[in-house]
């Protein structure tokens, strides 16, 4: 009985603490620091300023609140910003938000609009994902950088207006305005390279795949194919990316809903 006592008194009782205490600092620090993650995360492996608003955090939910996240445009374009998200809303295992891999049963980014840029032959995200290395290049995530592993991930109402370059004697911009299907992926991370880098690139070039597939034929064939050009580069894709998207989207011949591939590329990538 007495040494009983004993282990619960300094073994079981320190360790419970310690826990208490983890837990307290990770709710009153645990928004800025995921916040500063996905922010320094994120523009590392896109090559441009992002920015978050807000990150809430609930320990005890397992859940987590992004509010105004923005991708910013590289220097010289007229708009300031890429993309804007709206919202998302994260589900993750409670437990995993103290260790190194963060099991996330679900996450969902809600209201994404996009400003596609025409600058002579080039755009803004063509130049963004020009500059996201091939995948046979990309590395592995960096050391102390937490691990995600997502069940499901859910991209809903995504907007995309594509501002040409102005008609000859008029000066004005033709905006194009694009509807995307919603983006659905599964079981991300299964090799343990996913990380929040990674993560922004795979979201960003699904969007740009979904772009370049719906503009066949709405925009000019020199974006479309300057697109997929280095969408090609960057994602090997082709007979297996075509073969991948298969399982993936639920979309059949409707190019509006063929991403073909983008959501669930080779293992490499991620």
């Amino acid at each position: 009985m007495k040494a009983a006592k004993k282990i619960l008194k300094f073994v079981v009782l320190p360790i419970i603490i310690v826990l208490v205490i983890a837990c307290i600092v990770l709710y009153l620090t645990g928004g800025a620091i995921l916040k500063t993650a996905v922010e320094k995360g994120a523009a590392k492996a896109l090559g441009v300023g992002v920015t978050v608003d807000d990150i809430d955090l609930s320990i005890l939910k397992g859940a987590v609140g992004i509010d105004g996240l923005t991708v910013q445009n590289p220097p010289g374009y007229a708009h300031e910003n890429l993309l804007v998200l709206s919202q998302g809303r994260v589900t993750a295992s409670i437990g995993s938000l103290l260790s190194d891999t963060v099991r996330i049963k679900e996450l969902k980014l809600d209201g994404l609009n996009l400003v596609i840029e025409q600058k002579a032959l080039s755009n803004n995200l063509h130049q963004v994902i020009s500059s996201i290395p091939a995948q046979d290049k990309q590395t592995e995530p960096e050391k102390g950088a937490k691990k995600l592993h997502i069940d499901n991930l859910e991209l809903t109402n995504i907007k995309v207006n594509v501002k040409l370059l102005p008609l000859p004697g008029t000066g004005k911009v033709d905006t194009i305005p694009l509807n995307l299907s919603p983006i659905k992926m599964s079981n991300l991370g299964t090799d343990n390279k996913l990380s929040i880098g990674v993560l922004s690139t795979k979201i960003l070039l699904a969007i740009a795949q979904g772009v370049a597939e719906q503009g066949v034929g709405v925009l000019p064939d020199d974006m479309v194919n300057t697109m997929k050009s280095a969408l090609d580069k960057t994602l090997d894709v082709g007979k297996a990316a075509t073969e991948e998207g298969k399982k993936i989207i639920d979309a059949g011949a409707d190019v509006v809903e063929g991403f073909k591939g983008l959501l669930k590329p080779k293992k490499e990538e991620e």
